[in-house]
């Protein structure tokens, strides 16, 4: 177990300098003048060489990739140049949505779809599986920002439930900035994250809930499975006990793309709720041409990206011992 860990580790490392080269690059080093993009073409020669003295811009890449690098490892990445605020402070303030966000969709998708999709396996060829299959069919062709709108529309203006967007915070005299006011608390932060959440989840859990069903339909093939219903067990207990535990290996596959997917996604959903997380940030970051922002918000989604698919491969021996023995 130690080694199929300390192996997924080294790739894990690998990854990640792999990924923070390759923005990096894009960013830094290809062809362009970065401060010339963030100024724009009617700056001045003074200010297009003061912000390139400032960025580093007059250093070679490698030293400048290398500076950058230890500024992450010690917690420092940069200032942001349009909003003058370190860009962890920014980072901090937006997780405080995106990840409530991102947790509350992947419950409400890992629900729906294991529930959906044991239910359809379960009644293999007959109505409720063709149901569950029509249901997640549409959910899968359902854009998610169109999906937003028609909740606003539904709960929002109409029976005006929930509100059409803002974020009021986790606590009573908590602000964001004027993104979207202050003087909320845990109750009114969770309820303004429902209708996105929702808007998030219906895509995944469609998808997840077809996987589901094909996984257990396939366990359900297997010796072992008429082996305990001949020792007389009854098929909910087969079903939940021996079939699902064996079918969880794509299942947690998929959980581990769509958590990811949800974190890093959230563009669309943040700015159709006008919500200030970190998806509304590197937006605003792209439109006011701060790359500092752009460069390390990238980063970090791609590291926790890099971080699931690890978390989600020790998961993986924790489930089933074979894969550890084969690794090893």
């Amino acid at each position: 177990m130690t080694l199929f860990i300390l192996k997924r580790f080294a790739t894990f490392i690998a990854t990640l300098l792999a990924a923070s080269a390759l923005v990096f690059a894009v960013l830094d080093v290809l062809p362009g003048n970065a401060a010339e993009l963030m100024l724009g073409e009617s700056a001045t020669p003074e200010s297009l060489a003061a912000l390139s003295a400032k960025l580093g811009l007059d250093q070679p890449p490698l030293t400048r990739y290398l500076g950058w690098l230890k500024g992450l490892a010690h917690g420092d990445m940069g200032t942001s140049l349009s909003y003058d605020t370190p860009v962890w402070e920014l980072v901090q303030q937006r997780m405080a949505v995106t990840l409530p966000l991102a947790l509350m969709a992947m419950a409400l998708t890992t629900v729906l779809a294991l529930a959906a999709g044991v239910y359809a396996a379960s009644q293999h060829n007959k109505l409720g599986d063709v149901g569950v299959m029509t249901a997640s069919q549409i959910g899968i062709a359902i854009p998610n920002f169109w999906f937003a709108i028609l909740l606003i529309l539904v709960f929002a203006v109409k029976l005006q439930w929930f509100s059409a967007g803002g974020f009021p915070g986790w606590t009573q005299d908590d602000g964001d900035g004027g993104d979207g006011g202050g003087g909320g608390g845990i109750w009114l932060g969770f309820k303004a994250l429902v209708l996105p959440a929702v808007a998030l989840a219906v895509v995944q859990a469609a998808i997840l809930a077809r996987i589901t069903r094909s996984a257990v339909l396939d366990v359900l093939r297997e010796d072992f499975v008429r082996t305990a219903r001949a020792k007389g067990l009854s098929p909910r207990q087969v079903l939940w006990r021996h079939v699902l535990r064996n079918a969880f290996v794509p299942v947690l596959t998929l959980m581990g793309l769509q958590f990811a997917n949800l974190l890093t996604g959230t563009v669309v959903i943040e700015n159709v709720f006008s919500l200030p997380g970190l998806g509304r940030l590197v937006f605003q970051a792209i439109a006011n041409r701060d790359l500092i922002v752009v460069r390390n918000v990238v980063l970090l989604l791609a590291a926790a990206v890099i971080v699931i698919n690890f978390v989600v491969d020790v998961l993986y021996a924790a489930i089933d011992p074979r894969l550890r023995v084969g690794a090893a």
